[in-house]
């Protein structure tokens, strides 16, 4: 049966709810092209390392929550820009994910998160 979301903007966001989701086989196998790349510095290049350390965050917090709050898409390139939440009452994430996209596939992806405090002095928030 084929893919029913269509927009790289679609593809994006349904890549992370899968991941969130522990569906990480189902996400790689639906949107990654594996021979990619990823910018995490915290993991070795290539979509494999990137995959495992999904899998691996996933078993540490199986009970992690993504809120995505904003989507940009513009040709070949999208941005997202959620709220994760790894264990529900702490340790809050504003992350932003770039994704640039090749045909129906994710070819390259960047990822920014930043904690967030509680004690915040910015009436506006983070979102």
């Amino acid at each position: 049966m084929p893919d029913a979301v269509r927009s790289p903007k679609e593809r994006a966001v349904q890549f992370l709810r899968l991941v969130v989701a522990g569906h990480i086989d189902e996400a790689y196998e639906k949107y990654v092209d594996m021979a990619g790349k990823h910018h995490n510095p915290h993991f070795r290049a290539g979509f494999r390392a990137l995959k495992d350390a999904m899998i691996e965050n996933h078993a540490r917090f199986p009970d992690k929550r993504i809120d995505i709050k904003h989507v940009i898409a513009e040709s070949d390139m999208v941005a997202a820009h959620s709220h994760v939440v790894l264990n529900p009452g702490e340790k809050d994430l504003a992350v932003v994910h770039v994704f640039r996209f090749q045909g129906d596939r994710i070819v390259e992806l960047w990822d920014i998160g930043q904690p967030l405090s509680g004690d915040s002095p910015n009436a506006d928030g983070a979102f």
